[in-house]
């Protein structure tokens, strides 16, 4: 039977419409007898239950956290840290019986983005990859709803706006380990491959000045290494700075070849993520370079693969830093000190760095 109500299933039974609600809404209300009546009259009449959107406009939830990624979703679970990252966040959420609406934001339709947002039925936004510059930040600050990312460092909102939180680490602070140590082992022709360290999109060297960059992520890394080879006596003007289009490996080794096809050619290249640095190795491994020997390479993040390739890296808590988050948003601390999350980091060296040649 077509268009059963609340109303209909309650004539059936000779219950009022409000004992047909608490069936399912409030099933403590009644006894498990009366309960099961209703609903199997309910299935006998084909009413498939209320309007779950209308339920959510009464509870004021949705039990959804929107999560925005400046990717296409494709690439996003290519990345084995965002991988781990939205794992340790679905943890959070499964525990409190809270889903995941994953909301990509093409760089080449704003406007498609901004009203992806603006429509989305969440109860908090968690910010993924997202840069600085992306008017979606603003967006999301407008619905008055938490956020927490991990890209650029907020505080606690105002009565009546957004709160917004920052579960991450130092990139900077952690960055200058990697630089520091590489710093030490001798080498002074150093290459750095970052991604979205410029507007243009392509693949190649960049003349930028480090505290022009904008991309919280790439920018803080980039200004890390700067700070410590300058604090080693490498001078900014011996850096090679390469933009990458993307993190992704595949241009990590197209972005290597412009550090390893030059006549002084670098003897470390400093990659800003893991993906970059194993497409760095990749490119050597085609020319015959052997790394810690011929060139030293450096990643940051800690993947599994890292392990396996020999990388020297950066460790960050990936899976820690999404259930952090996921915890924040589903249960929001009034102490505004908590929303702001900084957590630890570790220098992992490996195989892939090594003293420069003197040759």
């Amino acid at each position: 039977m077509g268009g059963a109500t609340l109303q209909t299933i309650a004539d059936v039974v000779g219950v009022s419409r409000s004992t047909v609600s608490n069936a399912y809404s409030r099933p403590d209300q009644l006894s498990p007898e009366l309960r099961e009546r209703i609903l199997a009259a309910a299935q006998q009449l084909g009413y498939p239950g209320p309007n779950p959107t209308a339920r959510s406009l009464r509870r004021g939830r949705v039990d959804a956290i929107g999560v925005l990624l400046t990717a296409n979703l494709s690439m996003a679970f290519r990345d084995p840290y965002a991988v781990a990252y939205l794992r340790g966040l679905a943890e959070a959420a499964e525990r409190r019986a809270t889903s995941l609406l994953l909301i990509p934001l093409p760089r080449d339709d704003h406007e498609g983005a901004l009203d992806a947002v603006r429509n989305a039925a969440v109860d908090a936004f968690c910010v993924y990859c997202v840069p600085n510059w992306h008017r979606a930040l603003e967006t999301i600050q407008c619905r008055g709803l938490p956020v927490v990312g991990g890209e650029h460092p907020g505080t606690s909102g105002n009565p009546g706006e957004a709160t917004i939180g920052f579960v991450g680490v130092d990139e900077r602070a952690a960055a200058t380990k990697l630089a520091a140590h590489i710093a030490a082992l001798g080498h002074r022709r150093i290459s750095i491959i970052a991604h979205w360290v410029a507007t243009h999109g392509r693949t190649g060297p960049v003349d930028t000045d480090p505290d022009d960059l904008e991309f919280y992520v790439s920018g803080e890394r980039v200004r890390g290494f700067r700070d410590a080879l300058a604090a080693n006596g490498v001078p900014w003007s011996a850096v090679t700075l390469i933009n990458a289009a993307e993190n992704d490996r595949l241009i990590g080794a197209e972005a290597a070849a412009h550090a390893l096809d030059r006549l002084d050619r670098s003897t470390a290249i400093l990659a800003v993520s893991d993906m970059l640095a194993l497409g760095v190795l990749d490119a050597m491994a085609v020319r015959g370079l052997r790394p810690g020997r011929d060139v030293s390479v450096t990643g940051f993040d800690d993947i599994a693969e890292a392990a396996t390739a020999g990388l020297t890296t950066i460790h960050q808590p990936s899976a820690e830093r999404g259930r952090i988050a996921g915890e924040l948003l589903l249960d929001p601390p009034t102490d505004p000190a908590a929303w702001h999350r900084v957590l630890p980091t570790t220098l992992v060296v490996r195989t892939t760095t090594g003293p420069a040649r003197r040759d």
